[in-house]
């Protein structure tokens, strides 16, 4: 199964350059990496993310994180998935760019 993550341009290039990340400062703070399926990332957006306009959207496979990726009860209940190791950039599935519209974010149309 696809999880996402969405990243800020500056964390993504970071991320890309340096082939690793322990995640935006959420992430540092709460000791996990924050992702969300497909059916809870644009609420994720429109929650975390309501005035970013540079974002990528970033995919990777759950069953490829291993034993670090747990899934726990969050917003309202809903089990997320929480990767408790670095993430590595030959995790990533696909990105795509999540520009700002006039209603919100513009997913890829494949995944809304």
């Amino acid at each position: 199964m696809l999880i996402y993550k969405i990243f800020r341009r500056p964390e993504w290039d970071a991320f890309r350059a340096a082939g690793h990340t322990l995640g935006a400062p959420i992430d540092l703070n709460d000791g996990y990496i924050h992702f969300s399926t497909a059916a809870q990332v644009v609420e994720t957006a429109a929650k975390h993310f309501s005035d970013a306009g540079d974002l990528v959207l970033v995919a990777f496979e759950s069953d490829a994180m291993g034993s670090e990726l747990k899934w726990e009860p969050s917003r309202g209940d809903q089990l997320f998935p929480h990767l408790y190791r670095p993430l590595q950039i030959s995790e990533v599935v696909w990105d795509h760019a999540l520009p700002m519209g006039a209603a919100g974010h513009i997913f890829p149309e494949a995944l809304i």
